[in-house]
């Protein structure tokens, strides 16, 4: 299993540094959850984990993200490799719409030039995997975007599993869901989190409690670069913070 931490990384968007001295190691098979107000730069940080920050014009970064003993950023990793470790799953739900449901699941194969033996058992399992298998099973060739809103997104987490990554981000993937499916996006996630490593984005303080075993804590003050306030077990950040911006933050009095 893949082993990921970041190492006194920081962002900058031009000349805006966003992200100042984020030092944090992600547990194999565990949920980390990142908390925080909106633009402290969460979702910026994330996105630094499979290389995806570099694809904004003018974006920057500085230190070292570390996946299995070497850093991603190194002059010969394959960002696209670390992307096929590294899978991402949105905010919003975003199947290809020109596709249908079974297309979708296999269509980060097509796209990476990868094959596969038996096409309809990899779909099957990835389904079953993102808690959707039953839902859809009789309709593999009707269009992606025929699924509701939650069912899109458990498609887009199939989409990813499809390429048995090693780890996987995911920000905010139940912000704009209903609370049925926020269960059920929730429920994958626990289960993912048997053989998986999982990072999440959330707003929602009660959603970090129920997933994550480990939480880190974002904060942007006065115009400076967001950094990481604290981190621990999901437990101790929010019953016993040691910092009272955390306290104050998870019990609601800003953000």
């Amino acid at each position: 299993m893949a082993n990921l931490s970041a190492e006194n990384v920081n962002v900058w968007f031009g000349q805006r540094h966003v992200l100042k001295d984020v030092n944090l190691v992600f547990p194999k098979n565990e949920v980390t959850a990142l908390i925080g107000p909106s633009g402290c730069g969460k979702s910026t940080f994330i996105r630094t984990l499979n290389r995806m920050h570099e694809l904004i014009p003018g974006a920057g970064l500085a230190g070292k993200v570390v996946l299995d003993g070497r850093d991603i950023y190194d002059a010969g990793v394959d960002p696209v490799e670390v992307r096929l470790r590294v899978g991402m799953v949105f905010q919003k739900p975003n199947p290809f719409p020109t596709m249908s449901i079974k297309e979708n699941v296999l269509s980060g194969l097509k796209l990476s030039n990868r094959k596969t033996s038996d096409a309809d058992g990899l779909v099957e399992t990835a389904l079953r995997r993102a808690s959707i298998w039953n839902e859809v099973k009789d309709r593999l060739g009707d269009p992606a975007i025929s699924l509701s809103g939650g069912q899109q997104q458990r498609l887009c987490i199939a989409r990813s599993l499809a390429m048995e990554p090693e780890i996987l981000l995911m920000d905010e993937p139940c912000s704009a869901l209903d609370p049925g499916s926020t269960r059920r996006i929730e429920e994958t996630i626990l289960e993912l989190s048997e053989d998986m490593t999982i990072v999440i984005v959330t707003h929602n303080m009660q959603q970090a409690q129920r997933v994550s075993s480990r939480t880190a804590f974002f904060l942007a003050e006065d115009g400076n670069p967001g950094q990481v306030v604290e981190f621990g077990s999901t437990e101790q950040v929010f019953n016993q913070p040691i910092d009272l911006r955390t306290n104050d933050y998870v019990n609601g009095h800003f953000g």
